[in-house]
């Protein structure tokens, strides 16, 4: 084990689905780790585990909670805070981070790792590598967009964005909600999705490699069609089989994940979701 990981603090905004076990993750490999959420009732369960706990929501104003302690001393941040953009309360995602880019700028962060999604790429009917230009057609893909560059292109910090593909974990699987549904367009299509234990494993070769200033995708190379694997998941957990609608031809929508593979030497866990 480097020791060096024991000087090396990681401060994780959101520490939700991914953010938690992220963060049990990373001090499992002997990093400090302070950890942010918006519930108060949760600050004991951070406490429990190790994490440095922080009560932080981000608003359209300006950072609620203490932000500065929250980055003091830390090297690293991980932004892992998905857009809530569904249904009536929707909001700006781009200002809330933007806010936070000052209190960053005066801390001791040197490197950014944002979470972001493969929605950034649209509904583009193509195979997709980091090289393809996104074109996101949903708000809350443009504003991932938006958020990704923001970063980026602040000279005070090297910033690695991380596009995550559907996300499913043990707990976690769209399969439940497909389950005895009928006429579901896109038969055809590839699924594009990343197991939790995935996400966790690229975030801390990311890391470990220094890998800062990069794109990545996070997608398994795990590519069934959507009928093959909904129907072969459903089988598996009992529910009732979804139907498909092949009237209409699917959208060929294939990410890949190589240059996480080739560049990051990152070997997948779960080939087989």
């Amino acid at each position: 084990m480097d020791n060096t990981n024991k000087m090396t603090k990681i401060s994780i905004l959101g520490c939700g689905w991914l953010g938690l076990p992220l963060a049990e993750a990373l001090l499992a490999n002997e990093f400090l780790v302070k950890g942010s959420t918006t519930s108060e009732s949760k600050l004991a369960i951070l406490e429990k585990l190790a994490i440095q706990p922080f009560l932080i929501a981000l608003s359209e104003d300006k950072p609620i909670g203490d932000f500065a302690n929250f980055l003091k001393n830390s090297s690293i941040l991980i932004i892992d805070i998905p857009p809530k953009l569904r249904g009536i309360e929707k909001e700006n995602f781009v200002s809330k981070i933007k806010n936070t880019i000052p209190f960053v700028e005066k801390s001791t962060i040197e490197n950014v790792l944002f979470v972001s999604s493969t929605s950034v790429y649209g509904e583009a009917k193509q195979t997709i590598s980091e090289n393809t230009t996104p074109k996101p057609d949903t708000e809350s893909g443009k504003q991932l967009l938006e958020v990704e560059l923001l970063l980026q292109s602040n000279p005070n910090f090297k910033t690695t964005i991380l596009r995550f593909g559907g996300l499913i974990g043990e707990d976690r699987n769209p399969t439940k909600f497909m389950a005895g549904k009928v006429n579901i367009e896109n038969p055809e299509t590839p699924i594009n999705f990343i197991h939790q234990e995935d996400c966790i494993g690229i975030i801390k070769k990311i890391i470990a490699t220094n890998s800062w200033n990069e794109t990545y995708n996070g997608v398994s190379p795990f590519h069934p069609t959507r009928e093959t694997y909904y129907t072969q998941k459903a089988t598996e957990l009992g529910l009732a089989l979804p139907q498909f609608d092949h009237s209409k031809t699917s959208i060929q929508k294939l990410i890949l994940s190589d240059k996480v593979q080739t560049i990051l030497g990152y070997n997948f866990i779960k080939t087989n979701l």
